[in-house]
């Protein structure tokens, strides 16, 4: 129980840290381009992890240098391609469908585990699940389902899918995750993911839309470096470790709620009584699907 809460906790920091990420990126329009923010935030964790774990990597070397690959696929996947798939379906499609897409995650996991594991998912998860996946609709529609009936589906909804496939397919791999001290797992595929964004911004600056880091856009790459890009992968690696992806995925769908919620106090959009009951929601959701979880999580 007390390993419950621990994942609890850290999985609802993660899901803050990346809501209050997609706060970040509304501020940055203007501020900092996309590739150039996704670049630089690795930038930055390299950084961080270089001056504090140094150490630690240099006594994992060998293991890291055994499993570079698998290392540098993470950070390619799950930290560059996902983010790059997201970026660049917002040039294409709303953020509210974006966020209703993203919601799909846990199921997709659910259905990747089931799959390629035989690792169900219990009906209490289903359901829970599904409140979830309404708190996050009640989130999209703004309190007034009847907006959603008028978005239309297009080529940013595909790439927002892929990215979703992508994120899914990371979570449910961590389960092969060579055993190393947290800091040399986080290090190495940082590396990964800031090698595999240059090509990413080559092509941004290549095309005219790259946009330099201004004062405040510094501000956002320092946040994204040290939090989502770093902190929060950290913690929702220890946190599907401890309770298993169908449970960790879950906590995905707080981000949107999260990131209104933010919204709300950082930026000063309005508070609406539709806030608290998506976030009710999907706590909701999440507790019901930890009560009838199986055994085997």
């Amino acid at each position: 129980m007390h390993l419950n809460r621990k994942a609890y906790a850290y999985l609802s920091i993660t899901s803050l840290f990346w809501g209050a990420n997609s706060v970040a990126g509304k501020i940055a329009v203007g501020h900092v381009s996309p590739m150039m923010l996704t670049t630089l935030r690795w930038v930055v964790a390299l950084c961080v992890i270089l001056a504090f774990m140094t150490p630690q990597i240099r006594r994992d070397w060998p293991k890291i240098k055994q499993h570079w690959l698998q290392l540098f696929l993470y950070g390619a996947f799950g930290f560059t391609l996902f983010n790059a798939l997201l970026y660049s379906a917002l040039n294409y499609t709303s953020a509210i469908n974006a966020v209703i897409v993203q919601a799909g995650i846990p199921m997709l996991i659910f259905v990747m585990n089931f799959l390629l594991f035989r690792i169900p998912a219990s009906p209490a998860q289903i359901i829970g699940f599904s409140v979830t996946l309404i708190g996050v609709l009640v989130t999209a529609a703004h309190g007034n389902f009847a907006t959603l009936m008028q978005l239309e589906f297009n080529f940013g909804d595909v790439l927002m899918l892929f990215a979703c496939l992508v994120y899914a397919g990371y979570t449910v791999s961590l389960r092969w995750k060579p055993t190393l001290h947290w800091q040399s797992f986080i290090a190495a595929p940082a590396f990964g993911a800031l090698l595999s964004s240059l090509p990413l911004l080559w092509w941004e600056i290549g095309s005219g839309h790259a946009i330099a880091p201004d004062g405040l856009g510094w501000m956002i790459v320092l946040y994204a470096g040290i939090f989502p890009s770093l902190m929060s992968q950290v913690l929702y690696v220890r946190g599907v470790e401890m309770i298993g992806p169908n449970r960790a995925g879950l906590f995905i769908n707080a981000i949107p709620v999260f990131g209104t919620l933010l919204s709300v106090v950082l930026i000063g959009e309005d508070f609406h009584l539709f806030h608290f009951v998506a976030l009710l929601l999907v706590l909701g959701g999440i507790a019901i699907a930890e009560i009838g979880r199986p055994k085997q999580g």
